[in-house]
This record gives C-alpha cells, sequence and structure tokens, in this order.
C-alpha cells in the first residue's frame, strides 16, 4: 500500500473543515478531484472513513483511527524536512505556532525578531485557547504553543516558562468594591462573574483557585474575547479577573481594577510534546525567547 502525502493533506483537511468545497478549496483542488483522491483511499485501505451527508462529513470508527495515524505520519515527514532545511542553517523550513488570544499583542516582539533571524522559515499561526493548544501539539498539528501554565496534559507535555504578570479584579467604576484597595475571593460571591471559555487556561485557574479559597463562583457569562469580556464588566454584567497587560490596553475612566489578596499570577509559557523533539524551527524559537522578553 503505497498513499502519497498530499493524500493524507487532503485527508486531514477534510476532516477538519466537514465539508468537500471548502477543503478542496483550502487544498486548491476541484471538489471532483478531492472525492477521487478520498474514494482511491478508501478502496486501497478496503475501509470506509468517512459517512457523507448533506449537511457534513463524519468520520467512521476505521477514520477516526486513520485520522490518527495519519497525523502522526504528517507530524514524522514535517520534522524530516526540518531536519534537512537545518543542514543548511536553518534557511528554510516551517513553524506551526500555537498561540492563546490574550497573548498574541505580547509575543509580536519576539516573533519579530525571530521573522528576522531565519526570514526563509515559513510562520504559520493558530489560535486557540489553552486547550486547545495542547490537543493540537498532541495530535502533532502544532510543533510548539505559546500558552499559560498549569497546563492539563502535564505529563505529556514540557514546558519553558517565560514570565508572569499580576491578575486583577476588573470592576465597573462606581461599584461598591472599588472603595477597597485590594479583593478576596470571598468578595465576588454576591456577585455575577464573567469568565473565559472553557478552553482557556486562565478559565482552569480561576476556577481551581477559587474552589481551593472555597468560594463557588456565580458564573453569569462566558466569552472569548478580553475586549467583550471587559465591555460586559463595564456594563455592569459582573465582575471579572483579568491579567494586567491586558487591563493595561483596558485603562478607561468606567473600569476600576484592583489587586487580589493573595495574589494571583498569569504565568506565560512555550509548551511542546514531551516524546518528540522539537524541530529545529521551533528550537530556534525556543532559544530565542531565552534571550527576549515578553513586552
Amino acid at each position: 500500500m503505497n498513499i502519497p502525502i498530499k493524500t493524507l493533506q487532503c485527508f486531514l483537511t477534510l476532516v477538519e473543515t466537514e465539508n468537500f468545497t471548502r477543503a478542496a478549496e483550502k487544498c486548491f483542488i476541484t471538489q471532483p478531484t478531492l472525492s477521487k483522491i478520498i474514494q482511491r483511499l478508501e478502496e486501497s485501505l478496503g475501509e470506509t472513513l468517512l459517512i457523507r451527508n448533506n449537511q457534513k462529513v463524519e468520520l467512521t470508527q476505521a477514520g477516526q483511527l486513520f485520522e490518527h495515524s495519519a497525523r502522526e505520519i504528517l507530524g514524522q515527514w514535517h520534522r524530516l524536512q526540518e531536519d534537512m532545511s537545518n543542514l543548511s542553517g536553518l534557511k528554510t523550513g516551517r513553524l506551526r505556532l500555537g498561540v492563546c488570544p490574550m497573548m498574541s499583542s505580547l509575543i509580536i516582539g519576539l516573533l519579530t525578531s525571530y521573522r528576522k533571524r531565519y526570514p526563509g522559515v515559513e510562520l504559520q499561526m493558530y489560535e486557540y485557547g489553552g486547550f486547545g493548544c495542547e490537543q493540537a501539539l498532541l495530535n502533532n498539528s502544532l510543533d510548539i504553543a505559546f500558552t499559560a501554565l498549569p497546563t492539563t496534559h502535564e505529563t505529556e507535555l514540557v514546558n519553558q516558562p517565560l514570565t508572569k504578570y499580576p491578575l486583577l479584579a476588573c470592576l465597573p467604576d462606581g461599584h461598591p468594591l472599588a472603595s477597597q484597595s485590594h479583593l478576596s475571593w470571598q468578595d465576588f460571591e454576591p456577585y455575577p462573574f464573567i469568565l473565559y471559555n472553557e478552553d482557556f487556561s486562565l478559565a482552569k485557574l480561576i476556577n481551581r483557585l477559587s474552589r481551593k479559597a472555597g468560594v463557588q463562583l456565580n458564573i453569569a457569562f462566558r466569552s472569548g474575547q478580553w475586549d467583550f469580556l471587559a465591555a460586559m464588566v463595564e456594563a455592569d454584567m459582573g465582575l471579572a479577573i483579568l491579567p494586567e497587560p491586558i487591563c493595561q490596553k483596558l485603562s478607561t475612566s468606567k473600569l476600576v481594577f484592583r489587586p487580589m489578596q493573595p495574589a494571583m499570577t498569569w504565568d506565560l509559557a512555550l509548551i511542546w510534546r514531551q516524546n518528540l523533539p522539537l524541530t529545529p524551527a521551533a528550537n530556534a524559537l525556543l532559544e530565542l525567547s531565552k534571550q527576549k522578553a515578553l513586552r
């Protein structure tokens, strides 16, 4: 059985888009061509990989097994290409980088330095929440990722701490708690709380620390966008906790920020898979991150 790398790439694109038309566009081929590629793949395997219906494409049990193996194979192929490019001093290559949306503005300086030092490396950035970054690393969709600690899959991932920032309580101006110099977890109990989406590392951290303090937060809303989250606080829809760099971007007379007691920090790091060596392009980013502070 001889399955071309291009076939694996087309199959995984179809899995990710769940639609033949969108997948064909991403693969720069026609839909009939993609259909023939998938049909030949299924015939060569002797298994039906996909359930086709009018709404979307779904994986069969065989398809799920094949998806896992295909990601492993493409990951190995990608690393082989990176190793070969490293023979020429990292003049070419590709870096698949995961970034949590809240961190994107903090890493611009580091990525600019990386681009100047390695102009031939193609930088592919993907935005995920913290848990999404972990999952993408584990299924070989990413080489390395910027996220916040702690990770969920601690035994399967390695991390390199980068920096940490204070976490601040965010309140609307004129709120009864705004007169206090700092806030404790117990102060939040009577009020609605606005939290990040569940796949955000910071959401998991806040939940864990509040439970440790014996406080059950009254979560009224969730959002993956910090600016929308802050807008809800400004509209007096609830309270929130935000990293200091985000608070600095939100400086407004309509919001008040107070430190937490005990103090809490947002710990940022680069993470990658424990059992796989870093690609040369990813290792170069890791080494550069040790020299450049995040801003």
